[in-house]
């Protein structure tokens, strides 16, 4: 499976969830979930953020260096929307997003094998559990490699070729989020599941670099999980 598969397959997951009105309906109320936790988290920064920024410094009296205090307060408001844009992120995706990828990958399964394989020994609410149990680390971890990436590109001289490095490790990561359902749902040891990514990992550059395109990337996110299980239906279908 290599970078074109990738794509092909995150387009073929896009077709068959716009026209499928129960696929369209969970991408649609992802795309909700993930949006209004982050005008939430942001809007609560917003309103406390003068309290916030007098926790760290008073507005001075002297006209000398107030300028200072109005550039530290917008570099602070860029920074707190920031830091709630990505624990909004990972709050909707271990608390729901997971829930729907899940079910949008369950319905993929059942639409193209006639089945959902699982281990049958376990009740549906441990393996929910399991499944967000698994989500931290698979979310939290790429999110901060690519955190410091980004501090790292700000402090090198290879600021560009770093920022780049972390833009295609988030994408990798972000794919991996959607193939690696199935293995989760299936309770594979999580070692074996990484293991599956490090041997294709051509084929999420493909199916994540779609995620980088402007506005569109909002669209492919949301159905990522239909062409994520499309290709381990094709490619491990035992």
């Amino acid at each position: 499976m290599n970078l074109f598969s990738g794509i092909k397959y995150n387009l073929q997951g896009l077709r068959l969830g716009l026209k499928t009105p129960k696929l369209l309906l969970l991408g649609i109320i992802r795309l909700l979930v993930v949006s209004i936790i982050t005008i939430f988290s942001a809007g609560l920064i917003l309103v406390y953020h003068q309290e916030i920024l007098n926790l760290i410094w008073s507005k001075p009296a002297s006209l000398w260096i107030i300028w200072l205090w109005y550039l530290l307060s917008w570099m602070l408001s860029v920074v707190l929307i920031g830091c709630s844009i990505v624990l909004s992120y990972l709050v909707s995706q271990i608390l729901f997003s997971v829930f729907i990828m899940d079910l949008m990958s369950r319905f993929t399964e059942k639409t193209v094998t006639g089945t959902i394989r699982g281990p049958d020994k376990y009740p549906w609410w441990q393996q929910f559990l399991f499944l967000i149990k698994q989500e931290i680390p698979r979310a939290i971890v790429p999110v901060g490699l690519s955190l410091v990436l980004i501090g790292l590109s700000w402090l090198t001289p290879l600021g560009p070729i770093v920022t780049i490095l972390s833009s295609l490790l988030t994408v990798i990561f972000l794919a991996w989020d959607n193939t690696d359902l199935i293995p989760a749902r299936r309770m594979t040891p999580f070692r074996e599941r990484f293991r599956l990514l490090m041997s294709t990992l051509p084929f999420h550059l493909g199916f994540g670099i779609l995620f980088l395109i402007p506005l569109l990337n909002i669209l492919f996110l949301s159905f990522a999980p239909v062409g994520a299980t499309l290709y381990y239906i094709d490619k491990y279908r035992t």
